[in-house]
């Protein structure tokens, strides 16, 4: 099977919109060289709920999740994507600020995990504040209200700013950097936190790094796709790192943290690797049989973006990438994950190489 994938249309919203076909599945039994590595959970007859079920990462755990006894159900904005639906998802369609699908979506739930969101690198404040906080608050309230025992929020890395300490711990300073997606995931945390009652409804953040792998628009679709157009550079030289994550690596983290029910707390999680954004792009291309990218000022680049989306306004054409984007690929240092190693005994365990040669795969059957 083949899928076709637009990529302006699905960078808006990453976990809620981008289409990826099924991917094969190992569920959270690892293989790892002349051994495989099994979770110690049980899951057995749990019902979890997945907002953003259509994304990459919510299809990806539902996966994942069925391959361990759970039953799935899916909250999805539009009836378009079948994917859930053909994994046995209960699969129900409306938006996340609405209080009657939040209430039915929510109905005989026992964990939540909520991926949608609103991902692009600028915009109007007030669009991300209505998905990203009211959204978010109005599922929190919903499952509080149903008695849903644990509330996992996907959060970002990014809470912290483009400009952040090196080894970032999850008490570090947060930054919002007048970034309407920085700002909202800092105030959808905060606004989520005031809910947590630890023996009744528990929430879990997770800031997840720079998720990459099958289906991933910002780390795999568009960079990929702009260097097929011979129109991607990174800046700097491709200086500083890029925290990248595994999906299976974030899910794996997102179970262990349920598991051991660790309500209240916060988690940054990323593949715990210090790799340059140079290395990475490198590879990246590489895997695709593509010249290494070129290095370019990081001012030069934003120009040449901002020029770039000028005109395809003026040609109506749907603007693809923004000149923010290079903010966020230009970051400097790597996140500690010395916390979810501590509480949630969480390893790692898809490499990068590993991790590049799955998600060559899942390129050679999708048609981007």
């Amino acid at each position: 099977m083949r899928v076709s994938v637009r990529v302006g249309e699905a960078s808006r919203r990453e976990a809620g919109r981008s289409p990826v076909k099924k991917i094969y599945a190992r569920c959270l039994i690892i293989k790892i060289p002349n051994r495989y590595i099994p979770c110690s959970m049980n899951f057995q007859n749990k019902t979890l709920l997945i907002t953003g079920i259509d994304g990459f990462i919510g299809l990806r755990t539902a996966e994942l999740a069925i391959m361990q006894g759970m039953k799935v159900r899916g909250l999805q904005s539009t009836q378009q994507d079948k994917q859930a639906q053909n994994l046995g998802v209960d699969v129900i369609v409306g938006s996340i600020t609405d209080s009657a699908t939040a209430q039915k979506a929510c109905q005989g739930v026992d964990i939540v995990l909520h991926t949608t969101q609103i991902t692009e690198e600028a915009g109007p404040l007030d669009d991300f504040r209505q998905i990203n906080v009211g959204g978010t608050v109005n599922i929190a309230e919903a499952a509080k209200n149903a008695g849903v025992k644990t509330f996992v929020h996907l959060s970002s890395v990014m809470v912290y700013g483009f400009d952040y300490p090196n080894g970032v711990r999850e008490s570090g300073p947060l930054a919002h950097e007048n970034n309407p997606y920085c700002q909202t995931k800092i105030e959808a945390e905060q606004a989520l936190l005031k809910l947590n009652t630890s023996s009744d409804f528990g929430i879990i953040i997770i800031r997840a790094g720079d998720v990459y792998g099958p289906g991933s628009i910002s780390w795999v679709v568009r960079p990929i796709t702009m260097m097929r157009q011979k129109m991607f550079a990174y800046a700097n030289d491709g200086k500083g790192v890029i925290n990248h994550l595994y999906i299976d690596n974030l899910i794996n983290a997102i179970f262990l943290a349920i598991e051991k029910e660790t309500h209240g707390e916060i988690f940054n999680i990323t593949d715990g690797e210090e790799t340059s954004w140079k290395d990475y792009f490198t590879r990246l291309a590489a895997m695709e049989g593509l010249p290494a990218p070129l290095s370019l000022p990081k001012d030069e680049i934003k120009l040449f973006l901002k020029l770039r989306v000028q005109g395809q306004k003026l040609f109506r054409k749907k603007v693809d990438i923004l000149p923010e984007s290079i903010d966020f690929m230009t970051r400097p240092y790597a996140y500690s994950i010395a916390k979810a190693k501590s509480l949630l005994n969480y390893q790692p365990m898809i490499s990068l190489e590993e991790g590049m040669q799955r998600t060559h795969q899942w390129l050679q059957n999708t048609d981007i």
